[in-house]
């Protein structure tokens, strides 16, 4: 008896004893990973709201092609649908976003000709409390150009030399978000998050080495500029045996995100809010006291430890307000990734129907309000308010049935959680 032979994908190699499925055809087979793969990769290339699609190059890489980019109405528009309030961030991000595509939209267009005007980037800095929508609003932007983006946290870098990570690596993990194409990563956004916790104490010079404060703002500088930069391909430290990719940054957006806890008064002393006299009582009546962030000017970032050199790369200031009570309950219920919904949808997959009582909801904000953690303190009252009922929702014998989850019910659940009086 003949021995059967195994199938092998035309792709990977791989055979059908090592993969999940594998499809055939008339002169060859396909596993159902590289079919997965494929399609990633043809929604990347084809999707219609992109902003950045990628061809092949004569010489085997890709070339950016830049098409579809969205109006700054149109930006705003999709932010809307998922981050509640923040209308000024909302227009400014847009703006800046709009702008920096469109000027690559124009490089690629005017390539070669001298006569055009060089449009320079415009990076962004974003202030606001925690929980205010920073990191989603960026990751949103990016989810809407379809491009490249990446998140990393600036309290991990150090300056050369010493114990951490470099800067650097903050392009090693662009690339590896777009699989270590060159052309894609060079369009793509980064957000570094807690900018302010690498700020100097002190408004001076410092003439030593510091670990993680102004030596790492120094070492920032020419990432934010644009220049070609030697980037380790697989992360971690630079030697001198390593081979380098090496990228340009000019084209890549860098937004820079932090609470500045305590601007704010700096900010008071420099308006004058807290001075004697008629003028000054009547300049601070004017001002939005729960917003002095909105008032915010380069050198207040220049007082807080920002070093000249990095305030000036960071030419588009924005800030995002508190959120208050009506805020937070938009939040919960209008956004189409609320929490509401989400957890509605979690236990819809049980056969549950959730229902939350309006008296519930006013509760979960107020516990929110207490935590002063914005909207993430939502969901940490969410978690445990729905910490129970979600342990005993899987049971498929009880079958279809209604939750209603009261005020009276999430009051017993936190209670659950704080300490014997």
């Amino acid at each position: 008896m003949a021995k059967k032979t195994k199938l092998q994908c035309s792709f990977c190699g791989r055979y059908e004893d090592e993969v999940p499925m594998m499809l055939t055809g008339l002169k060859g087979a396909i596993c159902s990973d590289c079919v997965q793969q494929a399609a990633a990769v043809l929604d990347f290339n084809t999707s219609g709201n992109t902003a950045v699609k990628h061809s092949p190059a004569s010489n085997g890489s890709t070339k950016n092609v830049l098409t579809n980019i969205p109006r700054p109405q149109e930006i705003k528009a999709f932010l809307d649908n998922y981050v509640i309030g923040q209308d000024d961030a909302k227009r400014t991000l847009a703006v800046a976003v709009y702008n920096h595509y469109k000027r690559l939209q124009q490089k690629e267009a005017g390539a070669g000709n001298d006569n055009d005007v060089e449009l320079e980037k415009s990076n962004i800095v974003m202030l606001g409390p925690t929980g205010t929508g920073k990191t989603l609003l960026v990751r949103t932007i990016a989810r809407l150009l379809n491009v490249p983006f990446t998140i990393v946290d600036a309290t991990v870098f150090t300056e050369a030399g010493y114990v951490g990570e470099d800067v650097e690596s903050i392009l090693s993990r662009l690339l590896q978000v777009c699989n270590y194409d060159e052309a894609q990563a060079q369009c793509g956004i980064v957000f570094i998050d807690e900018i302010d916790k690498i700020a100097r104490k002190q408004d001076n010079p410092s003439l030593t080495r510091e670990v993680g404060g102004e030596g790492v703002q120094q070492s920032l500088l020419k990432l934010l500029e644009g220049s070609i930069v030697n980037v380790p391909p697989k992360g971690g430290r630079k030697h001198p045996d390593q081979e380098y990719v090496h990228l340009d940054t000019r084209e890549i957006l860098f937004i820079c995100g932090g609470a500045f806890e305590g601007l704010d008064r700096r900010i008071a002393r420099r308006l004058g809010s807290h001075t004697v006299g008629y003028n000054s009582v009547r300049t601070a009546a004017q001002l939005d006291s729960d917003d002095l962030m909105r008032y915010v000017e380069p050198q207040d970032l220049r007082s807080f430890g920002l070093i000249p050199e990095l305030v000036g790369r960071l030419p588009v200031i924005t800030s995002l307000r508190p959120l208050d009570k009506s805020a937070l309950h938009k939040i919960l219920l209008e956004p189409k990734n609320s929490l509401v919904k989400q957890y509605t949808k979690l236990l819809a997959m049980d056969g549950v129907e959730l229902v939350f009582e309006p008296e519930a909801l006013d509760y979960i904000v107020d516990q929110a309000i207490a935590y002063k953690l914005g909207a993430r303190g939502l969901r940490s009252i969410t978690e445990r308010v729905m910490n129970e009922a979600m342990y005993d929702a899987p049971d498929p014998k009880k079958g279809h049935r209604r939750l209603v989850i009261t005020a009276d019910y999430c009051r017993e659940q936190v209670a659950k959680y704080a300490p014997p009086v």
